[in-house]
Protein backbone atom coordinates (compact mmCIF):
# COMPACT_ATOMS: atom_id res chain seq x y z
CA UNK A 1 0.00 0.00 0.00
CA UNK A 2 2.28 2.71 1.21
CA UNK A 3 -0.10 5.35 0.68
CA UNK A 4 0.77 7.46 3.63
CA UNK A 5 4.33 9.60 3.97
CA UNK A 6 5.82 9.70 7.78
CA UNK A 7 7.78 13.32 8.25
CA UNK A 8 9.03 14.70 11.48
CA UNK A 9 7.68 18.41 13.02
CA UNK A 10 10.34 20.73 12.38
CA UNK A 11 11.21 23.65 14.69
CA UNK A 12 11.98 27.18 13.46
CA UNK A 13 15.49 26.56 14.50
CA UNK A 14 15.71 23.56 12.34
CA UNK A 15 15.38 21.15 15.19
CA UNK A 16 13.09 17.77 15.05
CA UNK A 17 12.20 17.01 18.58
CA UNK A 18 10.63 13.40 17.46
CA UNK A 19 13.88 12.48 15.41
CA UNK A 20 16.28 13.39 18.62
CA UNK A 21 13.74 11.12 21.32
CA UNK A 22 14.06 7.90 18.41
CA UNK A 23 18.21 8.85 18.24
CA UNK A 24 18.25 8.89 21.87
CA UNK A 25 16.73 4.97 22.41
CA UNK A 26 18.42 1.95 22.68
CA UNK A 27 18.76 -0.43 19.96
CA UNK A 28 16.26 -2.59 20.31
CA UNK A 29 13.39 -0.23 20.71
CA UNK A 30 14.59 1.83 17.93
CA UNK A 31 14.17 -1.24 15.82
CA UNK A 32 10.66 -1.62 17.08
CA UNK A 33 9.64 1.91 16.93
CA UNK A 34 11.19 2.03 13.11
CA UNK A 35 9.38 -1.02 12.81
CA UNK A 36 5.81 0.32 13.81
CA UNK A 37 6.59 3.60 11.74
CA UNK A 38 6.54 1.26 8.88
CA UNK A 39 2.99 -0.14 9.95
CA UNK A 40 1.95 3.56 9.81
CA UNK A 41 3.29 4.31 6.64
CA UNK A 42 1.89 1.62 5.00
CA UNK A 43 -1.76 1.87 6.79
CA UNK A 44 -2.27 5.30 8.20
CA UNK A 45 -5.56 6.52 9.64
CA UNK A 46 -5.96 2.39 9.71
CA UNK A 47 -3.75 1.58 12.17
CA UNK A 48 -5.67 0.72 15.43
CA UNK A 49 -4.28 -0.56 19.05
CA UNK A 50 -1.58 -1.81 20.01
CA UNK A 51 0.53 -0.09 17.95
CA UNK A 52 -1.82 3.37 17.23
CA UNK A 53 -4.13 4.85 19.68
CA UNK A 54 -5.85 8.21 19.29
CA UNK A 55 -5.61 10.44 22.77
CA UNK A 56 -7.33 13.50 21.75
CA UNK A 57 -8.03 16.60 19.68
CA UNK A 58 -6.55 14.90 16.37
CA UNK A 59 -2.98 13.79 18.68
CA UNK A 60 -2.01 10.03 18.30
CA UNK A 61 0.23 8.13 19.96
CA UNK A 62 2.45 5.24 18.16
CA UNK A 63 3.04 2.82 20.82
CA UNK A 64 6.53 0.19 21.24
CA UNK A 65 7.40 -2.11 24.04
CA UNK A 66 10.31 -3.88 24.30
CA UNK A 67 10.38 -5.82 27.87
CA UNK A 68 8.66 -3.56 30.57
CA UNK A 69 10.44 -0.53 28.53
CA UNK A 70 7.27 1.24 26.81
CA UNK A 71 8.16 4.56 24.35
CA UNK A 72 5.35 6.74 22.43
CA UNK A 73 5.58 9.01 19.56
CA UNK A 74 2.96 11.42 18.93
CA UNK A 75 1.97 12.46 15.91
CA UNK A 76 -1.59 14.51 13.82
CA UNK A 77 -2.36 13.73 10.08
CA UNK A 78 -1.92 16.78 7.58
CA UNK A 79 -3.26 17.00 3.87
CA UNK A 80 -2.36 14.72 1.24
CA UNK A 81 -1.83 11.70 3.15
CA UNK A 82 1.08 13.19 5.18
CA UNK A 83 1.81 12.09 9.05
CA UNK A 84 3.31 14.68 11.03
CA UNK A 85 5.78 12.81 13.96
CA UNK A 86 6.01 15.69 16.70
CA UNK A 87 7.47 14.08 19.73
CA UNK A 88 8.00 11.33 21.98
CA UNK A 89 8.65 10.21 25.62
CA UNK A 90 9.25 7.04 27.57
CA UNK A 91 6.01 5.72 29.25
CA UNK A 92 6.40 5.48 32.91
CA UNK A 93 2.83 6.08 34.02
CA UNK A 94 -0.53 4.52 33.11
CA UNK A 95 -1.55 7.61 31.18
CA UNK A 96 -0.27 9.80 28.62
CA UNK A 97 0.96 12.98 30.76
CA UNK A 98 -1.00 16.33 29.69
CA UNK A 99 2.34 18.01 28.84
CA UNK A 100 3.25 15.69 26.39
CA UNK A 101 0.17 15.88 24.44
CA UNK A 102 0.11 19.55 24.94
CA UNK A 103 3.55 20.03 23.09
CA UNK A 104 2.04 17.73 20.38
CA UNK A 105 -0.49 20.14 19.40
CA UNK A 106 1.67 23.37 20.10
CA UNK A 107 3.71 21.81 17.46
CA UNK A 108 0.94 20.83 15.45
CA UNK A 109 -0.08 24.76 15.63
CA UNK A 110 3.49 26.26 14.77
CA UNK A 111 3.93 23.34 11.78
CA UNK A 112 -0.01 24.56 10.28
CA UNK A 113 0.74 28.23 10.87
CA UNK A 114 3.93 27.74 8.50
CA UNK A 115 2.51 25.53 6.64
CA UNK A 116 -0.41 27.08 5.76
CA UNK A 117 1.50 30.20 5.13
CA UNK A 118 3.77 28.54 2.41
CA UNK A 119 6.38 29.60 4.51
Amino acid sequence: MNNFNVEFYTRKDGSKPAKEFLLNLDKKMLAKITGEISLLEEYGNLLREPYSKHLEDGIFELRAKVGNDISRVLYFFYYEQRIILTNGFIKKTQRTPKNIIETAKKYRNDFLERNDNNE
